[in-house]
């Protein structure tokens, strides 16, 4: 290395020099100017031929691990309250076909209410949920801010409208007990939701979007609220209403006691109860299993074709005098 007057060389990659800046470390420089030495793998047929294979061994098997845990989900739903016709209390029958193992998830759905509609996921204020009224900011959650001069807690129009059915399930004569407890994912209960907020001149107004919440019970417990703030992507979505934590056998009859609070009818949209389990893998996905097969199908493919293609040519050149 030769220095004069603040600035140095050295030799680089290939026997190439590379001049240094006085005060800049050597590998930066290096870094900075792409001479530092790299691996370049050589990619013989071989090698190709083999990480095909390879890749193909392992998603196959997955796949069809994924597809089986997917199979062994179950689900059955009704569909109820179609129009105004229909009494606010009403019941109605879900026959189980297959026998369903505890904890048996319910969710509400709706179809064809738009959650990710721009004003309706921008109307909430975030910092209110988790600082009460110390918090007075509120312009984004117009046009549900105030009511009679006074501020809304939780104010927004995805609280206002908060889903607000119930359901009661007997089976042989005996209800069925429900638990609604942790049904909202532990980080949007601790740290996005206060200990100390309270709802506040909650549904006080003239126009009553959705449900009601308690005024004694902060949010961070209110867990109905906490689940339907979390907006779907698409319209139509399920949410976790509770868990029931006893099996169900094959062809029970479950009677289902419903109050029609919510009101979808006026805008087309349809309401269903789903009763499901779930794997190790979730809910029903059945996508998941079919791609990995697929992937693994396609690089073992490729993998038979690399070869033939090698061992054709490598015939080929054998022949050529």
């Amino acid at each position: 290395m030769d220095a004069d007057g603040g600035s140095a060389s050295a030799v680089g990659i290939e026997g190439r020099p590379v001049s240094l800046h006085s005060g800049q470390p050597r590998a930066l420089y290096q870094f900075t100017q792409q001479s530092l030495p790299a691996c370049k793998p050589v990619l013989t047929p071989g090698w190709v031929i083999a990480t095909f294979l390879l890749i193909g061994a392992i998603f196959i098997p997955v796949g069809l691990v994924s597809l089986h845990a997917s199979q062994n989900y179950q689900s059955n739903k009704v569909a109820y309250i179609r129009d105004s016709s229909i009494p606010k209390n009403c019941t109605r029958y879900l026959k189980v076909h297959k026998h369903m193992k505890a904890p048996i998830y319910v969710y509400y759905q709706l179809d064809n209410f738009y959650q990710n509609h721009r004003r309706y996921v921008k109307s909430r204020s975030d910092q209110q949920l988790l600082h009460g009224l110390k918090y007075n900011d509120t312009s984004s959650c117009k046009p549900e801010q105030l009511n009679n001069g006074l501020p809304i807690v939780p104010c927004g129009l995805i609280a206002w409208s908060l889903f607000n059915d119930t359901f009661n399930f007997v089976r042989r004569s005996e209800e069925m007990k429900i638990n609604r407890k942790n049904i909202a994912w532990k980080s949007d209960r601790d740290h996005k939701f206060g200990k100390e907020v309270y709802p506040f001149n909650f549904q006080n107004g003239t126009l009553i979007g959705g449900g009601k919440l308690d005024p004694r019970i902060p949010l961070s417990d209110q867990e109905d609220l906490i689940v339907w703030m979390r907006t779907a992507a698409l319209p139509s979505f399920r949410k976790l209403y509770g868990r029931i934590e006893e099996d169900i056998d094959a062809d029970d009859v479950i009677v289902v006691h419903l109050s029609n609070n919510y009101n979808t009818y006026s805008f087309g949209g349809k309401k269903k109860l789903v009763l499901s389990t779930s794997s190790w893998l979730g809910g029903k996905n059945n996508f998941l299993g079919i791609a990995y097969i697929f992937v693994g199908c396609s690089c073992i493919f490729t993998s038979i074709v690399f070869m033939l293609l090698h061992k054709w040519l490598k015939k080929k050149k054998k022949t050529i005098p």
